[in-house]
């Protein structure tokens, strides 16, 4: 017992019980706030009177946390006064915008976009690099680990929220038949793909807006046109071929022109002449958006597809098992920096959203004849008051609620307890037996005990008390590695 004593208070001591909470802020900060406006990369008015005008973005820069008096001063701010006053404890976000007539850049503003609440002991914050006595001076509990934020003077904590991995097919069998499922995830936003191999062996595939549409019709689609080519690619065995014939002579369509046509149709495009361009956008942008969104993506998509079919096949004549969907290899917990990624973007790209209103203030004041300054159409409110807004009710992108709680302060331990809160996004009103059981995979990740009663049971759990969250790599740094291996095997 003595030795676990030393052993757990050199591990809260060196690594921290919630240091993967501000890590994840951090890196939120530091790296992919910038990367969302890097992707975004201009603003162009859709009006005639501003063809030749656009506004660039660049970089991304965060002040210190501050608040603005009454009198219109702006004063530097710690923790203690923000809970005191009732104030947000947040920071200002200035963004490089350069506006381009032509060939001809103007002078580089640095505009106030909005306020970014601040995380508790991240980088932002100064009591990061306070030693006992500045904290306790600064009026804080210096044993307090951070980790939460203060919205209007209370303290909220975004807690972890349990999600199938994304871009990964999960197989099972569902009512005897084969089913593949996959969330394919890209910048933050995510398309739920579902490919079924029927009890008549036909295979099927469901996004967007196409429900149950013919797989092999797809792969034509994507480029894989003729039957040869549809054969050698999910390359079954000659067993399986007949079952893959059933599927090439369900429908007409004997080429990808034919497949485009038959897509439009599907969904509904009645403009003959527009039926091509429709499907060909929603076969480039919702089709496995993890893979790519351009058309020299399709070949990839077409055999990526190609191997779920195979895989669909082999799990309804028993040569694979069908993946345990409980086992936590195929969970992900998205921490707060990715919950804010999440929630920054939609307030940034949706409907009317910032971008949009700043398109809109320029094309209303270009009707007058004039060409505004960036500052003047940029409105930092609107992200502002949504972030505080989504921080202060816990209501996130997709509907989501309790993504933001209020931290509770019964005592330390359970203080520390819901900042390692991890919540399941299945609803409480249905039983999901299996996903509230007990799973081996859990052993040491999750506490096998401390579960509430009643109908959040095994839906809400809590990390083991020295488990950690590994950020995982990027797409890039895994293929490098892959090729590294390839060289040395080689």
């Amino acid at each position: 017992m003595d030795d676990f004593r030393i052993l757990l208070k050199s591990f809260v001591n060196e690594r921290g019980l919630i240091k993967f909470q501000i890590e994840s802020y951090n890196n939120f900060i530091e790296n992919r706030l910038q990367t969302i406006f890097d992707e975004i990369l201009e603003i162009k008015p859709e009006s005639d009177k501003l063809r030749e005008f656009k506004v660039r973005l660049g970089r991304v820069r965060l002040g210190k946390p501050s608040i603005k008096e009454s009198d219109g001063s702006l004063r530097e701010i710690l923790p203690a006064e923000a809970r005191l006053r009732d104030f947000t404890y947040a920071t200002p976000i200035f963004l490089e915008m350069t506006p381009i007539i032509g060939d001809n850049e103007q002078e580089t503003a640095e505009v106030k976009i909005g306020e970014l609440p601040i995380m508790l002991k991240s980088k932002k914050c100064p009591l990061s690099g306070m030693n006992k006595k500045e904290l306790i001076k600064a009026k804080e509990d210096p044993d307090d680990p951070g980790g939460y934020f203060i919205i209007n003077g209370t303290e909220r904590v975004l807690t972890l929220i349990e999600e199938i991995t994304p871009n990964k097919v999960i197989l099972e069998i569902k009512d005897n038949e084969a089913n593949g499922r996959i969330t394919s995830e890209r910048r933050g936003w995510g398309q739920k793909h579902t490919l079924l191999r029927k009890k008549d062996g036909l295979l099927v595939i469901s996004f967007a807006s196409l429900k149950g549409f013919p797989l092999v019709v797809l792969l034509r689609a994507l480029g894989i046109s003729s039957d040869k080519d549809v054969i050698e690619s999910i390359n079954a065995k000659p067993i399986y071929n007949e079952e893959i014939y059933v599927n090439l002579y369900e429908t007409d369509v004997n080429d990808t022109d034919d497949a485009l046509e038959y897509i439009g149709k599907r969904m509904k495009v009645f403009q003959k002449e527009y039926r091509k361009e429709r499907a060909e956008q929603i076969i480039d942008k919702y089709l496995l958006p993890h893979i790519g969104q351009t058309p020299e993506d399709r070949i990839k998509k077409g055999k990526y597809i190609s191997r779920i079919a195979l895989n669909l096949i082999k799990l309804a004549h028993g040569e694979i098992e069908e993946d345990d969907i409980d086992h936590y290899s195929n969970k992900r917990l998205k921490t707060s920096g990715d919950l804010l990624e999440i929630l920054i973007r939609s307030i940034l790209l949706g409907k009317w959203g910032l971008i949009e209103r700043i398109n809109y203030n320029y094309k209303k004041i270009a009707k007058r004849g004039k060409i505004p300054s960036v500052s003047t159409v940029v409105e930092s409110n609107v992200l502002t008051s949504q972030i505080n807004s989504s921080l202060a009710t816990g209501m996130w992108v997709g509907g989501r609620t309790g993504v933001s709680q209020r931290l509770e302060r019964t005592n330390f331990t359970r203080s520390l307890t819901h900042l390692r809160n991890v919540i399941s996004p299945l609803s409480t009103t249905q039983e999901h037996f299996k996903a509230r059981e007990l799973h081996s995979t859990h052993w040491g990740r999750l506490d096998p005990s401390e579960t509430p009663e009643g109908p959040t049971i095994g839906l809400r759990k809590y990390m083991a008390i020295m488990a950690e969250i590994s950020n995982g790599i990027s797409d890039e740094e895994r293929e490098s590695i892959i090729k590294n291996l390839k060289t040395k095997i080689s």
